[in-house]
């Protein structure tokens, strides 16, 4: 069994817990989280020890690898000695807000780097995951056109987004870790955006809807759009198209049951409306391939190089918005 310590007990703590918890060759030995309540709450769920000190999950020796899911501002810190203790790190995404704190970040670990993973999970969504493996067993022919669509259903709070770094280091980043995932590497950033759904996120000089178009190194183009706002529900759409075709991912339903009456014809569920129900099967792969590479030592991927190019195409996008050119991304 692979020994995990989980620190941070919020909402995305309990989302890898469940998820080591359900994981046939893993066991939750150790949660932390500096609010006791939190801590005690997932202890106790779990079965397992519980405290306040990140230190007593980085230095128990009987832990092979560490999941770190506390804010943000924490994660090149508690990442850094989890890998010096000898430990794989599983660290939620971004690393950093700040691009030179993570470069800094990757100088000082090194060769370390290789033991940690970044948690850009809808890599690991099942439809997400076929079409990337169709695409490079080449039925579409060379990719030329990639159309990601991510919408949530409706805005976070205020205080939410005081802290989250603004829409592309928050929400889009994901979808740059999947443009990579596509078109591997990415040399230009064109960015526009928009308020149009929450005052209160303007007010915090954020914007709230985005466009956004990246080009790849073998001439590939990619469009993401994004929305802190849809009427019908967690919108994540997938496509792509090439000289041979098109593969395409739909949102999804929670069953296939539709209705046709007199007056409408194929009514179906709402979408899910959570990004939980939506993505839950892609935390289990994510926490499985997790698992598989500390047990076989292997380096994870996505990986720290992974998540420090998303947040590079997140700061050129910033910079598009802000001067409204292209901006160019360099090897």
């Amino acid at each position: 069994m692979v020994r995990l310590g989980l620190i941070g007990c919020g909402r995305i703590g309990r989302v890898h817990a469940d998820s080591i918890d359900v994981h046939p060759r893993a066991e939750l030995v150790r949660v932390c989280d500096p609010v006791e309540s939190a801590a005690h709450e997932v202890g106790a769920r779990f079965g397992t020890e519980w405290g306040t000190d990140p230190g007593a999950v980085l230095g128990d020796p009987s832990i092979d690898a560490v999941v770190v899911a506390s804010p943000t501002p924490t994660h090149v810190d508690l990442l850094t000695r989890a890998v010096r203790a000898g430990k794989a790190v599983l660290c939620e995404k971004p690393i950093d807000l700040d691009l030179a704190r993570v470069e800094s970040c990757r100088s000082e670990i090194g060769e370390l780097a290789d033991r940690v993973m970044v948690g850009f999970n809808r890599r690991f969504d099942p439809s997400f995951q076929d079409i990337r493996a169709r695409v490079a067993a080449g039925e579409v022919g060379a990719l030329e056109q990639l159309v990601i669509i991510s919408r949530d259903p409706a805005p976070p709070s205020a205080a939410y987004v005081a802290t989250s770094g603004g829409l592309f280091r928050d929400m889009t980043i994901h979808d740059f870790d999947m443009a990579r995932f596509f078109l591997g590497e990415v040399v230009e950033v064109t960015a526009t955006g928009a308020n149009l759904v929450s005052d209160e996120i303007a007010t915090a000089g954020d914007i709230d809807g985005a466009v956004v178009v990246l080009r790849g190194a073998q001439g590939a183009l990619a469009s993401i759009t994004n929305s802190r706002r849809c009427a019908f529900g967690y919108d994540q759409r997938l496509e792509a198209f090439g000289e041979l075709g098109m593969l395409s991912a739909a949102n999804q339903l929670p069953t296939s049951v539709r209705f046709s009456g007199a007056d409408r014809t194929e009514v179906a569920a709402p979408y899910f409306n959570f990004f939980l129900d939506r993505y839950t099967p892609a935390y289990r792969a994510e926490m499985d391939h997790f698992v598989t590479a500390v047990e076989s030592g292997a380096a994870p991927s996505p990986g720290f190089d992974d998540g420090q190019a998303a947040l590079v195409l997140a700061e050129a996008a910033s910079e598009s918005l802000r001067t409204g050119t292209t901006v160019k991304v360099g090897s």
